[in-house]
């Protein structure tokens, strides 16, 4: 039985939304996947996310959400992640930090998935490290699924690489999150794991990262401190399509860009 699990590149903003709400369907059903995840650190606003834009999220399709360094720009994030197991923060948090950096999904051909989320230190804020991390989560929930997408949510592409290469032959898939741009590498690493040094993103097209560019020019030029808005416009929903086989190990991976206007 072949496992089909689509992951959608980072939501920003209202204009992303409105992506996941128009393409989803479509894909869905071109594709049928058995687990939809996306990582939705930018869905409220650009910046975090909030309990209803959680809950639309979850509830048009998705069935697991992934954060990243914006995880606490919004205030009321916090119960959220106490009472939604399916929004999931980097794991490597300090301990105590609220929220859980992993959840196992049942897929919709009964397979577990477990889903884990990691943030890079390269070029980020200072966390514990993201190598070890992956080994304590896959130590806690190896023996519980049939297979495990890992969100590395950095900066820097050494980074995710050598975490792909890392892990590879121990998950099934390695995704990249947080640049925004779609890279061109996918493929499978010799010992069975999927890997993309970032999915992209799902947000408005004619944007720097999703935001305004004359916001950003305005940054560049003056080096002064500027309020970012999500830019306008045509938006695009950038994602990864990855197939597992019941051992667990990935049999492809191939990117999907769909635009609206």
């Amino acid at each position: 039985m072949v496992t089909r699990i689509l992951f959608i590149g980072d939501i920003v903003g209202r204009p992303g939304r409105r992506a996941v709400r128009a393409l989803l369907p479509e894909i869905v059903a071109a594709e049928t996947p058995d687990l939809i995840v996306a990582n939705g650190e930018n869905a409220a606003g650009g910046f975090g996310i909030s309990a209803e834009v959680c809950q639309e999220l979850l509830q048009g399709g998705i069935d697991v959400l992934t954060m990243g360094n914006h995880t606490w720009d919004n205030r009321e994030v916090t119960p959220i992640l106490e009472r939604e197991p399916r929004l999931i923060r980097p794991a490597n948090y300090p301990a105590g930090t609220p929220g859980m950096g992993y959840y196992i999904a049942t897929a919709r051909n009964g397979n577990r998935i477990a889903v884990l989320n990691i943030m890079g230190v390269v070029f980020m804020d200072s966390m514990d490290c993201p190598f070890r991390t992956a080994d304590d989560l896959l130590g806690t929930v190896a023996d519980k699924a049939d297979a495990i997408l890992l969100d590395i949510h950095a900066e820097a592409t050494s980074e995710k690489t050598a975490l792909g290469w890392y892990l590879d032959g121990r998950v099934t898939a390695v995704i990249g999150t947080h640049t925004h741009v779609a890279t061109a590498d996918e493929r499978i690493m010799p010992k069975g794991t999927a890997y993309i040094t970032d999915a992209g993103m799902t947000g408005p097209i004619n944007s720097v990262l999703g935001i305004d560019p004359q916001i950003i020019l305005t940054k560049f030029l003056t080096k002064r401190p500027i309020r970012f808005e999500v830019a306008s416009g045509p938006v695009q929903l950038d994602a990864v399509l990855i197939e597992a086989d019941n051992a667990g190990r990935a049999l492809s991976i191939r990117r999907i860009q769909r635009r609206l206007e």
